[in-house]
């Protein structure tokens, strides 16, 4: 009891040290203080805080809040807005453009992005020159290569640099750059040569050689590289922020700590919606016939192996009409099945996603989940034996003999269906890799129609070996 109590008194005590900052700045705004206090009290809250209170308030009171915090706060606020263009749009084109401007370039892009082309070209057309040349050169890459998540926001200095003057650079460059905590050190023809910590730096002595402090094998990513390509190099590394260069090593921006988790994110949205036969992940407004058509294809196409599944089925109809008490069980077998093919299948998945297997290691996965699958079946087989043996002599009226001879092909059955699902659900993903097909479409939606088909074969091909030839039901 006491310690119920100390637990309840740490989760009102955790509730204090985290006030609702959104309430406390609503009433701030609201209040009748002076607008010198309330600029200096804004600053004292994240601009997501501040972020999270735009859609409260009414358009008059965001215009009064943008004048509070000014162009630069209002650019931080709005890259943390899931929305940023509805907000964009409600501003006059001046402001809109000075407030995009100083956004770092992938958020401006994401911003830009949102909204129609008159509106876009218009916020272009009066930012600086090399605001617009970095967010040209950022939607030039495709929707799925590395440069279309990096930003331009870094600080870079030259090779053969004095600590002294690397420093003063640092200094000049933060003045537009705040990802401070590494630095770039390039070649004297601009190629990407190592990387700094800033601690290092700050740390050195003046007579210290730079070349000393600056780590050569630093990684790096090129700019073309498909985010599939180069994620889990990414997440290997700890550093708060990776280059990304062309292929003539020149640096182009950097992939920063923030960008990899929004990027991780949409990866695992993305493997998400292809394991359901999706092509692309939808919203709540998107229209109905967008939707149909992400959705369709594979659609059809599943159809089209159902229809060989149940054209499998007709063929045990002798079976069926011999034994009609077999179908009352044929979901379960189909349902056990399916789940253990999916089970692997989600396994496989994750583990291509994090490395690439040798042929011996694709053997031994296989080989495992077909074994955790017969494993499983041997133990849900035996349950469904037991339980389904008393279900028909109880609830069917049969003798104890007849009720457990079914029973006993719904059990094996079940095994061996869970032990080659176990077995496909491994082996297909690995074959769609290898041809170099993306598993995580073409696997979710397929192994389902397989899956069905195992347990049918399975089910009713044991019941027509044993029960129909052998113990001769039904005749």
């Amino acid at each position: 009891m006491a310690n119920d109590e100390n637990e309840r008194v740490l989760t009102e005590e955790e509730k204090v040290e985290h006030p609702d900052y959104a309430e406390e700045l609503i009433n701030m705004l609201k209040s009748d203080i002076d607008i010198l206090e309330k600029k200096e009290r804004l600053e004292d809250y994240h601009a997501n805080d501040i972020a999270e209170v735009l859609p409260l308030l009414t358009k008059e009171q965001r215009m009064r809040l943008y004048r509070l915090i000014g162009v630069e706060e209002v650019s931080e606020v709005f890259a943390y807005l899931e929305d940023p263009a509805e907000y964009i749009a409600e501003l006059d084109i001046e402001r809109a453009a000075d407030i995009v401007e100083n956004m770092d370039a992938d958020d401006a892009v994401d911003v830009l992005e949102d909204l129609d082309e008159a509106h876009q070209n218009a916020i272009l057309e009066r930012m600086d020159e090399d605001s617009r040349r970095d967010i040209d050169l950022i939607q030039s890459y495709d929707e799925d290569e590395i440069g279309s998540k990096m930003t331009t926001n870094y600080i870079a200095i030259t090779r053969g640099y004095t600590v002294k003057q690397a420093m003063r650079s640092l200094v000049r460059q933060a003045a537009d750059n705040d990802n401070l905590q590494t630095i770039y050190v390039l070649n004297r023809d601009k190629t990407f040569y190592g990387a700094i910590s800033l601690q290092d730096l700050i740390i050195a002595r003046e007579f210290t050689n730079l070349d000393d402090l600056v780590v050569t094998s630093y990684p790096f990513v090129y700019d073309n590289e498909t985010v599939a390509e180069c994620i889990e190099d990414l997440k290997d590394y700890g550093e708060d922020s990776i280059p990304v260069l062309s292929r003539e090593r020149t640096l182009l921006g950097v992939i920063t700590s923030q960008d990899l988790v929004e990027v991780v994110d949409e990866e695992m949205g993305e493997d998400y919606v292809k394991l359901a036969g999706l092509t692309d992940e939808e919203d709540l407004n998107e229209p109905l016939m967008q939707s149909m058509k992400k959705r369709l294809s594979w659609l059809l196409i599943l159809m089209v192996l159902g229809l060989l599944v149940s054209s499998v089925i007709s063929l045990f109809e002798p079976v069926m009409a011999s034994l009609t008490i077999l179908v009352a069980f044929q979901s379960l077998v189909l349902a056990m099945a399916g789940n253990c093919g999916t089970q692997s299948l989600g396994v496989t998945i994750r583990i291509l996603a994090d490395e690439e297997l040798a042929a011996s290691q694709k053997a031994k996965l296989v080989m495992k989940e077909g074994m955790v699958g017969l494993c499983n079946g041997i133990v849900l087989g035996t349950l469904s034996l037991i339980c389904c043996g008393l279900y028909i002599h109880f609830g069917k009226q049969m003798p104890w003999g007849t009720a457990f001879q079914i029973s006993g092909c719904i059990g094996a059955a079940m095994m061996v269906a869970m032990f080659i699902s176990g077995i496909g659900g491994t082996a297909i993903p690995l074959f769609f890799n290898r041809i170099h097909v993306d598993p995580a479409v073409a696997s979710g939606p397929l192994i389902t129609t397989v899956n069905d088909l195992v347990a049918v074969v399975s089910y009713y091909g044991l019941a027509w070996v044993f029960l129909i030839n052998i113990m001769h039901f039904g005749r």
